[in-house]
C-alpha cells in the first residue's frame, strides 16, 4: 500500500500540471480574433501607387570623320615652342641640398631680430617648431626655393621659383619683415 500511497500523488501532479497547461493555451487563443479582424482590414487597404518606370533615352550615334586632321588633345607647335622656351628659363637646382628652413611654407616663418652690423649680419627666422635658425644672404628657405638676396635690420628680400604652368619657372620677388612681438 504504500507503493499506491507515493504514486496517487505523483499522479496528482501530473493531472495538475496537464490542467495548467491546458488553461494557459486556452487563454491565449481567445484573443485572436481580434488580431485575425486587424490583419484582414490591412489586407484589404489598397496600397500606394507605384511610379511608373522613367522612359530610357536613345542617344544618336555619332562618327568621326576628321583623323586627317590634327588631334585636339596632343600639343600644339605653339605650346611645343612655349615648353622648349620654358626649358632655357630659370630652374631650381636639382643637384642641390636642401636646407632646414626650405620644409616650412614661408608664411609660416617669422624673422625675430639680427646679429651683427654690416656684411657680417644674421638674422634669426624662428620656424612653426619655435626653433631659432641664423640666416645669411645667398642661403634658401621656404618651400618654393626662396633664395635669399638680401638682408637689412626690419626685412629679408629673397626670389622665389614658382611654376608658370607650362612646365617652366619664373622667379617671384618675396620678403618676410620683423615680426614686432
Amino acid at each position: 500500500m504504500k507503493k499506491s500511497a507515493a504514486i496517487k500523488p505523483a499522479r496528482i501532479l501530473r493531472l495538475a500540471l496537464l490542467l495548467g497547461a491546458a488553461l494557459v493555451l486556452a487563454g491565449c487563443t481567445r484573443g485572436m480574433s481580434d488580431l485575425r479582424a486587424w490583419v484582414a482590414q490591412e489586407k484589404a487597404k489598397k496600397g500606394a501607387p507605384i511610379q511608373p518606370l522613367p522612359v530610357i533615352k536613345t542617344f544618336e550615334t555619332f562618327t568621326y570623320n576628321d583623323q586627317d586632321r590634327r588631334d585636339p588633345f596632343s600639343p600644339s607647335t605653339a605650346e611645343l615652342d612655349n615648353n622648349s622656351n620654358a626649358a632655357s628659363g630659370p630652374r631650381p637646382d636639382a643637384n642641390r641640398a636642401k636646407q632646414p628652413l626650405e620644409l616650412f611654407a614661408l608664411d609660416s616663418l617669422k624673422m625675430v631680430g639680427t646679429v651683427g652690423t654690416g656684411a657680417g649680419m644674421e638674422v634669426l627666422v624662428k620656424d612653426p617648431g619655435g626653433v631659432i635658425h641664423r640666416v645669411h644672404v645667398n642661403e634658401y628657405m621656404g618651400q618654393n626655393y626662396g633664395h635669399i638676396t638680401a638682408i637689412s635690420e626690419d626685412h629679408i628680400d629673397l626670389v622665389e621659383l614658382v611654376s608658370n604652368g607650362n612646365g617652366g619657372w619664373m622667379e617671384r620677388p618675396a620678403s618676410i619683415a620683423l615680426d614686432a612681438k
